[in-house]
């Protein structure tokens, strides 16, 4: 009876040890074909394709100076003070943005000086002057470069008292 327990647990052992290898086995050629990109069948796995072959890097450009502005008297809000970043596309357009900042913060003073505050204050209003500038700023760079355009404005700074 003990012999007959001995054989029936040796052969117990040899199925357990049978059947990690074979689990292992399979495991190990799983994640070999998953780190190589390939399913077991051999068949690449899809990558998405991007529309352009050389992807054009995002830049920022952040005004040097906020934008101070004093509303008139009987307004709402006496100061503004806001910060903008410009997203380009083309780093060539930095320098561009660069030696012409001065026009840039003068048109954006007027701009900005021209608003009622009231209106400012709202959300609308702060997304209204946004497309303003945005449509300045690319005026601007059309008239002295020729070329080139601002995509978005943010806005990193906007405090009014």
């Amino acid at each position: 009876m003990a012999e007959l327990k001995k054989e029936m647990f040796s052969k117990n052992m040899i199925i357990i040890v049978i059947s990690t290898v074979v689990i292992l086995l399979v495991l190990g050629v799983g994640a070999f074909f998953f780190m190589k990109g390939r399913s077991p069948e051999g068949e690449k796995i899809e990558q998405p394709v991007h529309e352009s072959a050389t992807p054009t890097e995002k830049l920022y450009f952040d005004m040097s100076k906020p934008v101070i502005v004093d509303f008139p008297k009987g307004s709402v809000v006496k100061h503004g003070r806001i910060s903008v970043s410009m997203l380009i596309e083309d780093a060539e357009i930095t320098g561009v943005l660069k030696k012409n900042e001065p026009m840039i913060l003068n048109n954006l003073l007027m701009l900005i000086g021209a608003q009622d505050s009231a209106v400012l204050n709202t959300g609308e209003g702060k997304e209204m002057l946004r497309k303003a500038i945005l449509e300045d700023v690319n005026a601007i760079l059309k008239k002295v470069a020729g070329k080139g355009e601002v995509e978005d404005i943010f806005f990193t700074s906007f405090v009014m008292q």
